[in-house]
């Protein structure tokens, strides 16, 4: 254990320097702290979390029309009416720890919750209230159960939880979690399969209802090296490519070449791993070029092992990619392990981290590797890009028949008239398996909802429109009616646009 890890362990009345893992009443055979309660207790101390209360945060009123919430209260709802009579308090809380609902039946465990604010409207994260569970769910994104003698501010030592995060099953979004609260004497042992349980269940609900749009593949940590500028996603698009796309890249290649640390931000799908790869091409011809894209929780340890030691290699650089879904303690990892990888670089190499992260935006880059990106570079959408959907589209049809594929004019103005929900990535699913099927392809060999498009283009002003209502409605916790307000419309107004541009929220 380092010493900045014994710096941030709870040192609480009773707790033996020695041992800062046993509380005042806990078993002297405890086994030792995990490698992710050491890092909560670590950023517990930096956020400045006092050891004896919590000191709450009070948010006020909750937003309560969200998918998310609807399929959680749901779940949590019907649960609470096969446990009315057990000591078990049922949450559910958003992204940023705030508790937007309640349940239990005890009401002696309902005073005591409200005496430390464990309530709705109160915001409990990692940074308000110190180690717990739903905090620490929130900010690893994974199970976590979190026993009394394990919080970091006494005031929740005698209460046990168990805390599941819930990911929007469509666009990989955080939602929230699931948190269950009992006393520290009850039993633990089920309650994080049932929050599991809870959790998994809204996820499902909320897939049900989101407008038949298919699940996002699960995160597998794929980790693969570019040696050559051919091997790029898009490569050799670069100079069809509309002129958002190159300024972009633009200046994302003067960033690296001035040895900053980017971070590409836009929607998932976007080109984002593919911007970075090619301005770290153009900045360094030389370099080998790998790509890490972030895995399921349970395999970031064996992730990072595969490929930081890498980056002590001479002529190397590495794309993070959705560096956002990184649990927090392994951002601290990460960023330890590769500034010392880097120390360890021959005398004969360049020099300095060279690296770059992509993310949604820069707000959701983990704290520990925030400070360390010097330029943001933000990629827009395919749908803001219609100029690059022929280049893109001709490109991957070449490489999936390794020659020139024609495209008939209605599948051209098919392609063209598309949104791109899941943006290059859907292009490329899209048209690659049209390609596959015929040396010409038509709009018969696009999926069925390619055929249902409108028969002309929106206008300018049309998608200019369009953009707007979407950006209205985009926004965390926004209403329909709200949304019509800002946009300075009447509420069946709006209703009615978003079925004229077939926008589903």
């Amino acid at each position: 254990m380092t010493a900045d890890h014994e710096v941030a362990l709870p040192r609480r009345v009773g707790v033996a320097p020695a041992s800062p893992w046993a509380s005042s009443g806990a078993a002297a055979t405890s086994a030792p702290p995990s490698k992710r309660l050491l890092a909560s207790w670590r950023r517990s101390e930096e956020y400045g979390v006092s050891l004896e209360s919590v000191d709450p945060v009070w948010a006020g009123s909750v937003v309560s029309d969200s998918l998310f919430f609807e399929c959680g209260h749901e779940v949590l709802t019907s649960l609470h009416r096969t446990l009315a009579d057990e000591p078990l308090s049922l949450m559910l809380t958003d992204a940023d720890g705030l508790v937007l609902n309640r349940f239990s039946g005890d009401t002696s465990l309902l005073r005591a919750l409200d005496r430390v604010h464990l309530a709705p409207g109160f915001a409990f994260s990692e940074r308000e209230a110190g180690t717990n569970g739903l905090g620490l769910a929130l900010a690893d994104r994974a199970p976590s159960l979190v026993r009394a003698e394990e919080h970091y501010s006494a005031s929740l030592c005698t209460y046990t939880c168990a805390a599941v995060p819930v990911i929007d099953p469509v666009g990989g979004r955080l939602e929230g979690c699931v948190n269950i609260t009992t006393w520290s004497r009850s039993s633990a042992g089920l309650l994080l399969a049932l929050a599991e349980s809870a959790a998994s269940t809204t996820a499902a609900l909320m897939l049900a209802r989101s407008s038949g749009r298919t699940a996002r593949s699960q995160a597998r940590g794929a980790v693969f090296r570019v040696q050559r500028a051919r091997l790029e996603p898009a490569a050799g698009t670069s100079r069809s490519m509309s002129a958002t796309w190159t300024d972009a890249l633009e200046t994302a290649t003067s960033a690296v070449r001035e040895g900053r640390t980017v971070a590409a931000v836009g929607e998932p799908g976007s080109g984002r791993a593919t911007l970075l790869g090619q301005a770290l091409r153009r900045a360094h011809p030389r370099i080998r070029v790998l790509t890490a894209d972030v895995p399921a929780a349970e395999d970031v340890e064996a992730w990072l092992s595969l490929w930081v030691p890498e980056l002590a290699k001479p002529d190397t650089a590495v794309v993070v990619e959705n560096v956002d879904a990184l649990p927090a303690w392994a951002a601290y990892e990460l960023r330890q392990r590769a500034t010392a990888a880097v120390g360890d670089r021959p005398p004969t190499a360049d020099g300095g981290l060279v690296w770059a992260v992509t993310a949604r935006d820069l707000d959701t880059v983990p704290a520990p590797l925030a400070p360390l990106v010097g330029s943001v570079v933000e990629v827009a959408p395919l749908r803001e890009r219609p100029e690059d959907v022929l280049a893109l589209a001709r490109w991957v049809a070449h490489q999936a028949r390794m020659r020139e594929v024609d495209f008939t004019p209605a599948a051209e103005r098919a392609l063209q008239a598309h949104d791109w929900p899941g943006n290059a990535d859907e292009l490329v699913r899209v048209v690659h398996d049209a390609a596959s099927r015929s040396e010409t392809v038509d709009v018969r060999h696009l999926p069925p909802a390619f055929s249902t498009h409108r028969a002309h283009r929106l206008s300018r002003m049309e998608t200019l429109e369009r953009d707007e209502i979407v950006r209205a409605l985009a926004r965390d916790g926004v209403s329909v009616g709200e949304a019509a307000v800002e946009l300075g419309m009447s509420r069946a107004t709006l209703y009615r646009k978003l079925r004229y541009y077939g926008v589903s929220r």
